[in-house]
């Protein structure tokens, strides 16, 4: 059975009218055109008032959506300035010279001096104050049971027991 060639329904001459018939009943119709844009060309007045006239508040953008787009301008414009903090201050570190670093760590040296001397200072008269007598014997007794055991070839298990 070739598909092709094989009629199905109406005769070829019959298809044929069938086609012509639909073509000119469809030619036979006048074209609908629909105008895509519209320009009012009168004149508005030169003087007068006009009545205000009332636009429909259509928006395209969810309320949720304006939200979150406030929001994250608000976050840009925070983390900028942080940005343009943290560059002025790497911009007056970057200036630092051996003397002004002396200048502003020389009291921490001072303090961390100080107190290291109260602490060494405490130490001493605490350890002159400590006294252990220690009187009668004293023994040390350890005792030592190794038990080790082997088990496997390949992968090896080694069991120590120590008493």
């Amino acid at each position: 059975m070739d598909p092709l060639n094989t009629q199905h329904g109406m005769p070829e001459s019959e298809a044929a009218a069938e086609a012509r018939r639909l073509i000119d009943d469809w030619a036979s119709k006048p074209v609908r055109h629909h105008p895509t844009s519209f320009r009012d060309d009168t004149e508005p007045p030169a003087f007068g008032t006009t009545p205000p006239v009332k636009q429909e508040d259509r928006r395209i953008v969810p309320a949720w959506a304006a939200g979150i787009a406030v929001a994250s301008i608000g976050v840009g414009a925070g983390v900028t300035g942080i940005g343009c903090g943290a560059w002025l201050v790497l911009q007056g570190l970057s200036s630092v010279t051996l003397n002004s670093v002396l200048m502003v760590t020389l009291p921490f040296a001072g303090l961390a001096m100080v107190a290291t001397a109260i602490g060494g200072a405490i130490s001493k008269a605490r350890a002159a104050v400590t006294k252990n007598v220690f009187e009668g014997p004293v023994t040390h007794h350890t005792e030592i049971h190794n038990n080790s055991t082997t088990r496997g070839a390949f992968f090896a298990r080694t069991r120590n027991e120590i008493r």
